[in-house]
Order: structure tokens, then sequence, then C-alpha cells
């Protein structure tokens, strides 16, 4: 049995919507808009984050470090997608595809355990406020920030090493536009229910436990919330925690109905439905829903478009 990582292997192609041309240019257009957005809305977090003294806290720090993940990852997908959307050439190197399927696991399982994190940050701020700069210690920030991206890279490293070993008599044909665990399995010409049955232990792992977190968390904050006293001060807060809610279920909602279910099961249209909104839209919704509806990013803008103005007048 033939293994990818032979020399003689000729690469995958990746099919993509090559069976709609159409869909495909349409989608050329759509992708291309979306992260250019992407990438200006999380520059932009991570600029102001940097720049602006009075955002040196911890909610901004993981949330530069959240539009920091989302470009990489974006950036991961996005320019391979849009050049086999474009050309006729659709293929991608055994090496590019291994390195593809790292970078998107660790990136992935990382801003998993990165939002159950700022889950817990926005708890320790709202439920115990006189506290929160003791809890919450530039240390502490550190140290989960790097755990998250340990554990993230880590698992990449297991999850792509078992993949990508697996042997795929010839087969080179990828149903998808990237490189993906449950679409190299299902390319895979041997028995593959023990990666299943690994993929979905960790899958559990990285998205329902801090999905059930996240939720703990938030009702927690709710049930805060609900002792506030002003009513404009509790739409307030409802307003910022529902939105907050919304892009968690978005991103572990896709990611759930790709991973937690038998690759034999798919619809691979389903399937690449799912990829764009995870890589796509979710790293484009965290910029807006996150920060810049927040008035402390409106007014630091404000304070760096003015600077910049000055220096040029100067």
């Amino acid at each position: 049995m033939e293994r990818a990582n032979d020399s003689t292997f000729p690469g995958f192609i990746l099919l993509g919507f090559s069976g709609r041309p159409h869909l495909e240019t349409v989608l050329l257009v759509v992708i291309l808009i979306t992260y250019l957005l992407s990438f200006l809305g999380n520059g932009t977090i991570i600029l102001l984050s940097i720049l602006e003294p009075h955002l040196h806290t911890p909610m901004y720090f993981f949330l530069s470090n959240l539009s920091f993940t989302d470009l990489c990852l974006t950036t991961c997908t996005v320019p391979q997608t849009l050049v086999n959307f474009k050309g006729k050439d659709k293929t991608i190197s055994y090496g590019g595809c291994v390195t593809q399927l790292f970078i998107v696991l660790g990136l992935g399982g990382g801003e998993c355990i990165l939002l159950s994190v700022m889950a817990y940050d926005r708890y320790a701020a709202v439920c115990r406020p006189l506290h929160y700069m003791v809890i919450m210690h530039p240390q502490l920030c550190l140290q989960l920030v790097a755990t998250a991206w340990l554990i993230g890279f880590g698992n990449s490293v297991v999850q792509t090493a078992l993949t990508m070993t697996l042997p795929l008599c010839g087969r080179n044909q990828v149903d998808h536009f990237f490189c993906e665990v449950p679409v190299m399995l299902k390319l895979a010409c041997t028995n593959t229910s023990i990666n299943e049955a690994e993929s979905f232990a960790v899958s559990v792992f990285f998205l329902v436990v801090p999905l059930l977190l996240i939720l703990v968390s938030y009702g927690h904050i709710t049930r805060a919330v609900l002792m506030i006293k002003s009513a404009q001060g509790r739409r307030k807060a409802f307003g910022t925690c529902s939105s907050h809610v919304l892009v968690v279920i978005v991103f572990f909602g896709t990611l759930i109905s790709m991973y937690l279910q038998p690759p034999s099961s798919y619809s691979q249209d389903v399937n690449k439905s799912m990829a764009l909104i995870y890589t796509l839209v979710t790293p484009l919704l965290n910029p807006l829903i996150y920060t810049l509806r927040n008035k402390e990013v409106k007014v630091a803008l404000k304070r760096l478009a003015g600077r910049t103005i000055a220096s040029r007048k100067s």
C-alpha cells in the first residue's frame, strides 16, 4: 500500500467546487472581500491593543490574541483557496497539505481554549469586579494564552502525524478546498476506525468541554446581570453577552457538526459550507462583535487617527 509521504507521490488535488465553476467564480469574489474585511478588522484590533495604553487590559490582551489566531487561520487557507478557484491547477504538494493541516489544527484547538479563557475573564470582571485585577494578573494571562497555544499545537503534532501517514493507495483527490482531518480520513484506503475514535475523543476535549465552560461562565454572568437595578444597564449587558454567545455558538456549532460524527456520514457540500463559516465568517464576526462595537475601541480609533493626522501635518 502506497503511503502519501512516498517520494513519488504527485501531491493532492483540491476539488473544492470544481463541479460547479459558476459557484467558484461567485465564491472567489465573496471569499476575497470577506478575507480583506477580516484582515482589516483583526489587524486593527491587534494594532490598537499594542498602541493604546488604556487598552492594555486582560480583556484586550486576550482579544488581540484571538485576532492574531483568526488572521493566521484565514491566511493559512484562503490564499490557496483563491488560487484554486481562479485557475485550473488545483494541486497542493504533500508538504503543503501537511503544513496546512498542522496549522489549522493547532490554531483551531488553541482558539477553542482561548474562547473559554475569555469567557472566564468576563466572568471574573462581572461577577468578581473587586478582585478582578488580582485574579487576572498579567502573569496568569500570559500563562493561559501560552497554555492554549501549547495544547493546540501539541495536539496538532499528534493528529497530523496519525492522519498523514495513512495509506492512500494512489488516491489524491481531496473533495474539499483545503486539507482537513475528516476529508483526509475519508481518502485513506484502510480501516480508519481507530483514527476516527481518536479524533472523536480529541474533538470532545477541544469542543464540548470548552463550550460547557463558556456556557457555565455566561450562566453566572447572566445571573449577575439580572441583579442590576438599572433597566438600561441590564439591556446593555444582555446585548453584549448575547452577541458573544452568538459568535461562540456559530464557531463551536460548525466544528461540532463536522468533527463529532463519523466521516462516512458527511455530506461533502455541507462540510465545505461549515468550513467556510468557521474559517471566514467567525474571524470576520469576532472583531465586529467583541470590540469594534465597544466605546473604548471607538475612542482609541479616534485617538489613533488624530495622532496620525497631527504627525502628518507636523
